[in-house]
């Protein structure tokens, strides 16, 4: 049965998507496509029929008009740039071409099929200042007749009925079907907040400690903080303030209860790790047994060379992160042994007082598959990941296979996940945060996928995905952590996972 435009079905659309449009002159596609997207994402072949002749049925000009049109969509997709086609899509040649392309650039390709009654095309048609030709129309008619079929086996990522239109994180596309699972079969999920910048208005200090009040109220599980001694060109500018890791969760330690603490992750570079032992041994006691050990290889050259510090070669800070490894349990348990590793001597593993914890938790950055992750096995409690779904059970597959090498259980090693998250209540006010926290000359929708831009369901979707895949603890960075109801936000979020 045929459909009047539009279906009413909502539409989700990746971010960096390619969009053909299907359908009869007088379907609806150009109305369609001008409420649902930016003027600027729209490839019109009529427009450019104007462009390069006397106007937009200008059949002349019909051959240069599509000349212009796939020129100006191979450049849009090679920046993977969301593009609308709006021409009949109705030639099974062009409609491959166009599939081609994207597939070339890794861009899925939908279409969006108009279903409209062949008696409202014509009427439509009738009532324009140049109408299609009746017999030309008809053809069309009877062409899209066939269409829809054919669409379902040329290889479109998704085909759609005319309807809104939601543009997406790449990685929320299935976040709907999730987010049912989660509330018809809730899995458990803990949440960690990572700080990573302190720029917010107002004095740095109350603001920070109402931030840690406010995380705990909402369910957090854990506070973080970057181990860096400049900002780092992924979150701010070098002379944005930055605080010491340490002397940091320390201050968190006296004004929170409940979180867990910890750097993610500590770069083995920057202290002696005999000496990194003792710090995190003292903020285990100050904080009354709340400390988890994030540890990494360090990667930020500059810092090192501002600092003094020397930058070895990656397999030397990936000796050195084994060697923390193997050291910092010694120096919190009983005795007082030697130690010698691949780049580390230490006469005596002396720390007192002990750790309230009879094992502090090392939690190891990074998913380099050869090593970091056999260190994983050999040595850690927990691993840090980044990535979709698809990703995680990847890195978790070569962990398992570390592990049983090791003859240690995958189940013995806490998986948490690292992510930026922009959550809002709802579409409407999902936009208005993301166009006061994107940078001029970014794209909305380049943007939401840096950022993985969603609404709370949204949100409870993806990390539910993430649970599947094998992940017990999400922690997140919020991007727009400076706006007074970010965590609040978030809030319904952690609430959906709580057992």
């Amino acid at each position: 049965m045929q459909r009047p435009y539009p279906s009413g079905v909502t539409i989700r659309l990746p971010t960096a998507c390619l969009v053909v449009l299907v359908g009869p002159s007088g379907s609806g596609k150009s109305t369609w496509a001008e409420s649902q997207f930016r003027p600027e994402q729209v490839v019109s072949s009529d427009r450019l029929r104007a462009l390069v002749g006397e106007g937009p049925h200008d059949q002349r000009a019909g051959k240069d008009a599509f000349d212009v049109l796939d020129l100006v969509l191979q450049r849009r997709v090679s920046r993977r740039l969301l593009t609308v086609v709006d021409t009949l899509g109705l030639d099974v040649a062009r409609r491959a071409a166009y599939l081609t392309l994207a597939r070339q650039h890794g861009m899925p390709c939908h279409a969006v099929l108009f279903d409209t009654p062949a008696a409202l095309c014509r009427e439509r048609n009738r009532a324009r200042d140049r109408p299609v030709p009746a017999k030309v129309l008809a053809e069309q008619i009877r062409a899209h007749g066939n269409t829809r079929a054919a669409l379902a086996g040329e290889g479109f990522d998704a085909v759609h009925d005319a309807g809104p239109v939601v543009v997406v994180p790449a990685v929320m596309l299935a976040a709907p079907a999730a987010a049912s699972r989660q509330e018809d079969h809730p899995m458990s999920l803990r949440f960690g907040l990572q700080v990573p910048s302190f720029t917010w208005a107002g004095d740095l200090r109350d603001g920070l400690a109402a931030l840690a009040v406010d995380a705990e109220e909402a369910g957090f599980s854990s506070l973080w903080v970057m181990d860096h001694m400049l900002q780092i060109p992924q979150v701010g500018r070098e002379w944005d303030p930055m605080l010491d890791s340490y002397t940091t969760l320390g201050f968190l330690a006296a004004v929170t209860k409940t979180c867990r603490l910890g750097a993610l992750v500590t770069g083995v570079t920057y202290r002696n790790p005999a000496h990194l032992a003792k710090i995190v041994a003292t903020l285990d006691v100050l904080s009354g047994g709340r400390v988890v050990c994030g540890l990494g290889a360090a990667w930020f050259e500059r810092e090192h060379r501002v600092y003094g510090w020397d930058f070895p070669t990656r397999r030397d800070r990936l000796d050195l992160l084994e060697d923390a490894l193997r050291l910092l349990p010694l120096m919190w348990g009983p005795g007082s042994p030697p130690f010698e590793g691949h780049r580390v001597r230490i006469p005596e593993a002396i720390c007192y007082p002990r750790p309230v914890q009879a094992r502090i938790p090392i939690l190891v950055g990074g998913q380099g598959e050869r090593r970091t992750l056999r260190l994983v096995a050999q040595y850690a409690d927990a691993c840090n990941l980044f990535g979709g779904p698809d990703t995680v059970r990847h890195k978790l597959g070569v962990l398992a296979r570390h592990c049983a090498a090791a003859s240690r259980a995958l189940d013995d090693i806490e998986v948490t996940h690292l992510s930026t998250v922009l959550c809002a209540p709802d579409r409407s006010s999902l936009r208005d945060r993301t166009e006061a926290a994107r940078a001029p000359g970014t794209t909305p929708e380049a943007f939401a996928e840096s950022v993985n831009a969603g609404t709370v369901d949204d949100h409870i979707g993806r990390f539910r995905e993430l649970a599947e895949a094998g992940v017990h603890t999400a922690i997140v960075s919020l991007a727009d952590l400076a706006t007074a109801s970010a965590v609040a936000d978030f809030a319904p979020v952690i609430t959906a996972f709580r057992s």
